[in-house]
């Protein structure tokens, strides 16, 4: 398990940037037209940690779709900490051809697809920064071998990011920023 993640910094311009424009209701074609942003970070292995290589804005999600609602209207259910944002509208499946394009490019780089992001952006009583993994992002990351990047857009001028190793509190990882690494593409 990673103990750090060095995260150059136009790779987390772009995971902003993509944050920013979801949350700011601008969508590219064929993008879910939803104020939420998800992506996959990936990178290769060092004696510390990762080094995110690559991030990879996911477009489109299929959680609205029949053969995926049901299954996670179950789970934010079940899970999920009550919020302004319905259940119905909680929650990210990504779409295959997007998982296996992304594997494609990690395979051709020699790169490790070792992480995933997404937004929380409504502050809550108990936790006003929402920077850190819910009951509900810790189910789903279960097991999965995956750092959980939470990028918490409450304040859209001051967003922040962390990582916890399957979407565990406790398992946080120090993320490093640093300059263009070579070999990087966002």
């Amino acid at each position: 398990m990673a103990e750090s993640i060095l995260l150059p910094l136009p790779h987390y311009a772009s995971i902003v940037s993509h944050v920013v424009r979801k949350l700011s209701g601008f969508y590219l074609p064929g993008e879910t037209a939803e104020r939420k942003a998800f992506g996959m970070l990936a990178g290769s292995p060092g004696p510390d940690g990762y080094t995110v290589s690559a991030v990879f804005p996911l477009l489109v999600n299929m959680r609205g779709q029949d053969g995926y609602r049901q299954d996670m209207d179950e789970l934010v259910d079940g899970f999920a900490i009550p919020s302004e944002t319905p259940n119905a509208q909680r929650g990210w499946i990504a779409n295959p051809d997007e998982l296996i394009a992304i594997e494609e490019i990690c395979d051709a780089h020699d790169w490790v697809p070792f992480g995933n992001y997404h937004t929380h952006r409504v502050p809550w009583e108990h936790d006003p920064v929402r920077d850190s993994c819910t009951r509900l992002d810790r189910m789903l990351a279960a097991e999965s071998g995956q750092w959980t990047f939470i990028v918490s857009a409450v304040d859209l001028h001051r967003p922040s990011i962390r990582a916890f190793y399957e979407g565990d509190n406790s398992c946080e990882a120090t993320i490093r920023f640093a300059p263009q690494l070579a070999g990087s593409m966002s």
